[in-house]
């Protein structure tokens, strides 16, 4: 089952400003079971590379929050979508491109590794 994760950075990963709850860790775990992973984010996409080379990280997608749309077409195989993050601009743009969404403080929590127990 592939499933898309797409984290917000400020205010829900740890190294954004604010410094939300998501830890580089978890991400690295959801990379390592398979997910689909990259950022959507008010950032600009240059900041976000950035962002992700610093952490030796290859994302599979970065985007500007409003371009949600654009990762689900790109990425049209997926079987789930989601976004995360803490601001209600965030979870607008899940709504209105049928991801779903967690809040940081649920996000904290890692929901998405119950996905993979769900077989």
């Amino acid at each position: 089952m592939a499933i898309l994760l797409s984290f917000d950075i400020d205010g829900t990963l740890e190294l954004g400003d604010p410094p939300g709850g998501v830890t580089v860790e978890m991400v690295r775990r959801a990379i390592d079971h398979g997910f689909i992973v990259g950022s959507c984010s008010d950032r600009p996409l240059s900041s976000q590379r950035r962002m992700w080379e610093a952490l030796e990280i290859e994302p599979d997608f970065v985007a500007s929050k409003h371009q949600l749309g654009q990762v689900k077409e790109k990425f049209d195989d997926a079987d789930a979508y989601y976004h995360m993050g803490d601001r209600n601009t965030d979870e607008e743009a899940a709504r209105d491109h049928d991801f779903g969404f967690w809040w940081h403080h649920e996000a904290e929590l890692e929901p998405w590794l119950e996905l993979t127990n769900s077989d």
